[in-house]
């Protein structure tokens, strides 16, 4: 036991820490139980994309039907798409795939405003997540290519955590296409007007995504780098 540890301890009777150990131990079986669940279900289902994007988006909008319409011809391909189940860009992907009789998988997180899985889930495929790292292991492992549609804080999360362990050889690359252009320009003059030229990335980070506009050029990319490099998926 640490000095810090033992700070604490002092605060407490035998018994209340015995408690407080025990909810943390429990905790870890908790998390245990999220992968088990996932690596189960995931392994069968075989070469998927995820497609990520915002719960805000609006049935009908650009971006929506755009997703939907990626996910329709990523799944004529014979992918399947996963997404994180709930409304939104997630919703569109998740009807393209269906749309297409194709695999639609739903990761869902529990959120406190209560995040409820989208309809167009296959019932087999959905999957509900306490932990968000545990989602987002989910995402990574099991996907052979990643669309990124707008999004806020939790589309940029997946976004940078997927090109980090790219970046520094965690995984094996694979295609990640950022769709809208004008949604991504601010970021990407940022990227290369800051962090480029302060070193804090090389040049040739700059190849590790690819910013289209349309379906045709999202699943282009991927179709494209699974021709050149015969990778073996992540899982």
């Amino acid at each position: 036991m640490n000095s810090d540890e033992a700070k604490i301890r002092r605060a407490f009777t035998d018994k209340d820490w015995q408690e407080i150990k025990a909810q943390d131990t429990w905790q870890i079986f908790k998390i245990m139980a999220e992968f088990v669940e996932g690596f189960e279900k995931m392994s069968r289902i075989g070469p998927c994309v995820s497609i990520f994007g915002s719960a805000r988006t609006e049935p009908g909008s650009t971006y929506y039907l755009l997703a939907e319409e990626i996910a329709f011809k990523l799944t004529a391909e014979g992918y399947g798409i996963i997404t994180g189940g709930g409304p939104g860009i997630m919703e569109a992907a998740n009807k393209g795939a269906q749309k297409a009789s194709g695999k639609s998988v739903g990761l869902n997180i529990k959120l406190p405003f209560e995040q409820s899985p989208n309809p167009f889930i296959d019932p087999d495929k959905s999957i509900t997540f306490d932990y968000f790292f545990v989602r987002k292991l989910m995402f990574i492992k099991y996907a052979q290519g990643f669309i990124v549609l707008p999004g806020g804080f939790g589309t940029m999360d997946e976004l940078f955590e997927s090109l980090t362990l790219i970046q520094t050889r965690k995984i094996g690359r694979f295609p990640i296409v950022l769709v809208g252009k004008s949604y991504w320009a601010g970021l990407m003059t940022w990227i290369k007007d800051v962090l480029v030229p302060e070193k804090y990335i090389n040049p040739d980070d700059l190849k590790l995504f690819t910013i289209v506009d349309s379906a045709e050029e999202a699943v282009e990319v991927i179709d494209s780098f699974y021709s050149k490099y015969l990778l073996r998926p992540n899982f």
